[in-house]
């Protein structure tokens, strides 16, 4: 990375110290960050004419068809002797089409027309680079910039396809406005399937599209769609970063995928992989040229040993157009609108998080084991991806609370929109493992859902895929366990643990939901308590899909109480879009009892009530709210359409006393029935926002 510029003053560093007085101690980290990467930006106008250009890199490098037929490919393979295509089209000649040395460690090739003025190189036709190194070594690679990689059922190495379709897809919809309260449906293309196979874009855009709009998502995030290899990776071992995954389908199969959920109203977001690539080498990045280096670091520092994967030089230039251009076309190419950007912790620091514990304390994020090379990247990528679409979303998944992550690049920070609340999902964990109900600690289950930054915008959830995989539970299987098999029907009546499963569900969602953050996260299926872990096809479960698979067909039994779960989570989120919690302050918080076992916050002036005590119910229970009026129940988890026992009354108005109390000017008194939520909202306030 290019040496920071001397004196380079930040904007608004002055707002962020306010903000956060604790942060002065480093400012001169901050403005060495800021001038490393205003350096680079320099840098990029000088040499290449600007970002716009050099994040349209893969325009140049790659296969691309002319106006008049013929194709060029151009490649950087730095520690190469010598570079040939070879493919079907030429009968897998190993020299018949050498490329051409040029500056700066790049390649290029220029083949002509046939004779009928049709490309020389079809659509669908198999190539690969032929890489001779100085030692004398014949290498077989895969392009880096491949748009579609393939394999035959049979083989083992992926085959780089040049896609070049006669009439490629064409958007026919505008990208949806940035929504102000982000409501994520985590998503698996693959497993998006009740049959035990790898599911197509195809399947998920005409079958579970229509399931996510239903529940009110406004928000998608895809996962493995860049071409990983090895399946069971979950797509972070990935292998071609330019190729959406063949196994689902083509890549006007997902452009319709999002041009569909566009038409919805939802956003997508693609899981990004920038943290790490592969170390498969046919057909993978890993050297590419031969060497150990070329996109990565060589020795130890290219190597993540936890992941068995190889690290990004994020001071290369090439590897800066590499990655940043790989945003670039996700975005411009399929129409992606943001990014949840994967691994985050473990590319901000040399340690990359292993053995490291996060105590809090500012020094752990600056000094030297801070890697303000991969930081100054994703300051990049957030400054260009912000500066090219208005309404473009990036998410960091950070487990080490770094300050000012999600502070913008003009007051010295990273330039994220959000972070994911990681701490939630793992304390929810921790209480049903190691904590019967009567000694649950209210004060600390709110301490965890607002112990976040201020100013820094989190996307909260209860569970992601994390919680969802082989050898971890979700929360449905923490709380019901083989009971699930046996006993959710609505045919018979529920047993103890059914009853305390279904009841504590929807809660731990709900409280969530309106405490843990600005956005609000759900990983496929969880949302109605999907009965059984995920586990990908392997050696170690004799490649078997059953349980790479989401069994969407429980909800269209009508007498299961998975449905009854699926429309909690549906007119929950529908609640918050009428009343939009999610894009108003933090809650206030007036009650965290620990005898009762009651928790009572209010955000955007609508009302919380949490009962979590496992039998005691409480008639006139005084609730504390700031704004006078007139109250109704606008969803509770005690209906009986949600599994729940239909104890409280919908008609009933709850009109506030002038008595001040728990820090609010007004207070009511409500009724809250043991293992309830309720949520109130003022009738005479327009909640339109």
């Amino acid at each position: 990375m290019a040496e920071a510029e001397d004196n380079v003053s930040i904007p608004e560093l002055s707002s962020l110290l306010q903000l956060d007085p604790y942060l002065q101690p480093f400012e001169k980290d901050f403005q060495r960050r800021y001038g490393l990467f205003q350096k680079q930006l320099s840098l990029l106008e000088e040499a290449e004419g600007g970002f716009d250009q050099f994040t349209r890199s893969y325009w140049s490098f790659g296969a691309h068809r002319q106006p008049d037929n013929s194709l060029v490919f151009k490649e950087w393979a730095p520690a190469a002797e010598a570079l040939f295509l070879t493919g079907e089209f030429n009968g897998w000649d190993k020299f018949a089409h050498p490329y051409q040395k040029k500056e700066f460690g790049k390649w290029e090739l220029h083949i002509p027309p046939k004779e009928d003025n049709t490309p020389a190189v079809p659509h669908n036709s198999k190539l690969k680079v032929v890489v001779h190194t100085k030692e004398g070594e014949r290498l077989y690679r895969i392009s880096p910039w491949a748009t579609y990689v393939n394999k035959v059922s049979t083989a083992v190495v992926y085959d780089w396809v040049l896609w070049d379709p006669p009439q490629p897809y064409v958007h026919k919809h505008p990208r949806p406005r940035k929504p102000r309260s982000l409501r994520i449906y985590e998503s698996h293309v693959g497993i998006a399937s009740p049959e035990g196979k790898v599911a197509s874009y195809s399947n998920f855009t005409h079958n579970v599209l229509p399931r996510i709009k239903d529940l009110g998502y406004n928000c998608i995030q895809l996962m493995a769609i860049m071409e990983h290899a090895y399946y069971a990776s979950f797509g972070y071992q990935v292998t071609s970063f330019f190729a959406a995954s063949s196994r689902f389908g083509t890549p006007d199969e997902l452009k319709e995928l999002i041009d569909v959920a566009h038409s919805m109203g939802i956003v997508v977001l693609l899981d990004v992989v920038h943290s790490h690539a592969s170390k498969n080498t046919e057909d993978g990045l890993n050297k590419f040229d031969g060497s150990d280096s070329c996109f990565f670091h060589s020795g130890p520092r290219g190597e993540h040993a936890l992941w068995d994967s190889r690290l990004f030089n994020y001071s290369s230039w090439e590897v800066l157009r590499f990655l940043l251009s790989n945003l670039r076309w996700w975005m411009e190419e399929y129409r992606f609108d943001g990014f949840r950007f994967d691994g985050v912790t473990s590319m901000l620091y040399h340690h990359h998080g292993m053995g490291a514990g996060f105590s809090g304390d500012y020094s752990e994020y600056f000094g030297l084991q801070v890697d303000e090379d991969s930081l100054v990247y994703l300051m990049l990528a957030n400054h260009i991806l912000h500066s090219l679409y208005e309404d473009c979303i990036t998410i960091a998944e950070d487990v080490s609370g770094m300050p000012t992550l999600c502070r913008p690049i003009k007051e010295g920070g990273c330039g994220f929109d959000y972070r994911l609340a990681m701490a939630i999902p793992d304390k929810w964990i921790q209480i049903l493992k190691e904590f019967k109900d009567e000694d649950w600690n209210m004060g600390d289950i709110v301490h965890t859902l607002t112990n976040r930054r201020y100013g820094e915008s989190c996307i909260a959830y209860a569970e992601s895929h994390d919680q969802a995989l082989v050898g971890d539970k979700t929360l449905a299987f923490w709380l019901m366990d083989k009971e699930m098999y046996t006993s959710m029907s609505t045919l018979m009546p529920m047993n103890p643990i059914i009853d305390r499963g279904i009841q504590l569900h929807k809660m731990i969602r709900l409280l969530t939901h309106g405490l843990g953050g600005e956005g609000y996260l759900n990983f496929m299926g969880n949302e109605f308590g999907h009965p059984e872990w995920l586990d990908f096809p392997r050696v170690g479960n004799n490649e078997s899909y059953h349980y790479a698979r989401r069994q969407f067909n429980l909800l269209d039994t009508d007498h299961l109480r998975y449905r009854q779960l699926y429309l909690f989570d549906r007119d929950m989120n529908r609640t918050e879009d009428k009343y939009g919690w999610l894009a108003a302050p933090p809650a206030y918080v007036t009650a965290k009892h620990e005898g009762d076992k009651v928790i009572i916050f209010e955000r955007g002036n609508v009302i919380f009530i949490f009962n979590f005590h496992p039998v005691n119910s409480y008639s006139s229970y005084r609730v504390a709210v700031e704004a006078a009026g007139k109250y109704k129940i606008k969803l509770d988890s005690d209906e009986v359409q949600y599994g729940g026992h239909g104890r409280l009354d919908h008609n009933t108005e709850f009109f506030t006393e002038s008595i001040p109390f728990n820090g609010r000017a007004n207070s009511m008194q409500v009724y809250i029935p043991c293992r309830t939520a309720v949520v109130l909202a003022n009738e005479e306030i327009d909640y339109c926002y």
